[in-house]
């Protein structure tokens, strides 16, 4: 991991840390103390925690959605097949950036004691993928109209020991970890005829596990735990952990969850503050100190990173974005921020999410705020180049979805946008209606801050394209 000391020190990062962290760690000017700066074991703690991130958030993800006794909504029991029937709303919480242009058909399922097989039906020219991610939010397999074709197919999902025989037409997907979150996303215009529509095709999704393919197979019901906080958002939940109970909990994962081969000279030095694959947490190795400290300064270092991620992330007109989405090899800061801020993040071949925070440029910048106005121009013929289909989400503050009186939290070409008379498309942002004439060009914001997000699913390539650098997102400019 290439954690830049130099960067951590910055004024930057102390402002991000100030108002979380309190006492002798941190100096009267908000930056954290040269003595803890100075320790070997501080940077290892804070790998650690970096490197923990995903494997923790996603365990905490699937607590949350599998905690039912049978599907409904957004949760379905470990093993089973959720299905979202229509659009999240702003009352949604259980993943941080939620998108409002699929629908999601998803599972979370456990591969330790034997495969699991997912068929999927024939989608006929629908824009549909089901990306797979193992414990650590790695890609690792996305069948979908881009990879595979829409015809019908069934795939075996398989552990990481796992060997055998499978069934004739059956494809092995070997997934790294023994949890898989399998997060399906198929395109739907939201009217109710192609909601119906999309309701058949999700009912045609099955996941069963290996022993009980080609039997009527019916999946127990789902084990509820009381103790599962379903309330506060997982990621306050994860950020709210002490490092004892953050590494004890990583460490019981691991044993389930194996650590890619390439993370060997990491894991070298994590045994030094009792990280051990395989074992239980020895929380004697890990500083008093450290145990109160980490857990503020290790968050305010993944979120830094989107401020300062060197060659990671794109910044063209106020809009960042990254081509390193869903594999990440041994970019563990970038892995933990994705999981951060977009969880569930596809392959970059598959969608690109261009995030904007600010208007303005330069030194002057300032954040969104919905008692100002903004539009964003897109020149003639120049609207996002894609194979599949592109949009701008709203999202306040927390990266969730923003009360309206329009119900609309994502704008596209879904809402039969407007051009103006030189050719040009105008999407205005703003809290009050722009006016009738312009209410299908709005997307509309809430009265504090904001952030934009748009989503282009299976871009281009080559010219114009997003992932050369080709194609440019214009600017959300103040008006008025």
């Amino acid at each position: 991991m290439n954690i830049s000391r130099r960067a951590f020190t910055t004024s930057t990062c102390a402002g991000l840390a100030m108002g979380m962290i309190a006492g002798p760690a941190v100096a009267q000017d908000g930056s954290i103390g040269d003595e803890l700066l100075g320790r070997t074991d501080f940077w290892t703690a804070l790998e650690a925690y970096i490197y923990a991130y995903p494997l923790v958030t996603m365990e905490y993800t699937r607590r949350v959605i599998t905690n039912v006794a049978e599907p409904q909504g957004t949760k379905a029991p470990m093993g089973q097949i959720g299905r979202l029937r229509a659009y999240p709303d702003a009352s949604f919480r259980d993943v941080t950036a939620p998108n409002a242009d699929t629908l999601y058909t998803y599972a979370f399922f456990d591969v330790a004691k034997e495969p699991y097989v997912l068929s999927l039906p024939d989608l006929g020219d629908r824009y549909a993928l089901f990306p797979m991610l193992d414990g650590w939010t790695n890609v690792f397999e996305v069948p979908g109209k881009r990879t595979t074709g829409p015809g019908a197919q069934t795939y075996a999902i398989t552990g990481p020991g796992w060997t055998g025989a499978l069934p004739e037409g059956v494809t092995e997907y070997k997934s790294p970890t023994s949890m898989v979150w399998l997060l399906g996303r198929i395109y739907c215009t939201g009217t109710p005829e192609d909601y119906a529509e999309v309701h058949r095709l999700q009912d045609e999704v099955k996941l069963v596990p290996l022993s009980g393919f080609g039997t009527d197979y019916t999946p127990p019901a789902g084990k509820t735990d009381p103790a599962i906080d379903m309330k506060t958002a997982v990621r306050e939940q994860v950020n709210a952990l002490d490092a004892v109970a953050y590494f004890k909990l990583f460490c019981d994962l691991l044993k389930t969850n194996p650590p890619a081969a390439a993370d060997a000279p990491l894991l070298e030095q994590l045994a030094t503050i009792g990280i051990v694959p395989g074992k239980d947490f020895d929380e004697s190795k890990l500083d008093v100190v450290l145990q109160k400290r980490l857990p503020q300064i290790a968050y305010a270092r993944i979120m830094l990173h989107f401020k300062d991620s060197g060659g990671d992330v794109e910044d063209i007109n106020g809009w960042a974005y990254t081509t390193k989405t869903g594999l990440y090899g041994t970019d563990y800061l970038q892995r933990a921020l994705i999981t951060a801020i977009g969880l569930g993040a596809n392959r970059p071949q598959d969608a690109i999410y261009p995030t904007s925070t600010k208007s303005g440029s330069g030194l002057f910048t300032r954040d969104y705020n919905g008692s100002e106005n903004y539009v964003i121009n897109f020149a003639k013929g120049h609207l996002p180049p894609v194979n599949g289909f592109w949009s701008i989400t709203m999202y306040d503050a927390g990266y969730f979805f923003v009360d309206n009186p329009l119900n609309r939290y994502s704008i596209s070409a879904r809402q039969e946008l407007k051009a103006n008379a030189d050719g040009t498309t105008d999407i205005y942002i703003q809290y009050e209606s722009p006016g009738a004439d312009k209410e299908s060009n709005w997307l509309p914001s809430p009265k504090g801050k904001f952030i934009l997000m748009m989503r282009l699913y299976w871009p281009k390539e080559g010219n114009p394209s997003i992932l050369d650098g080709s194609w440019v997102l214009p600017a959300a400019t103040k008006t008025g």
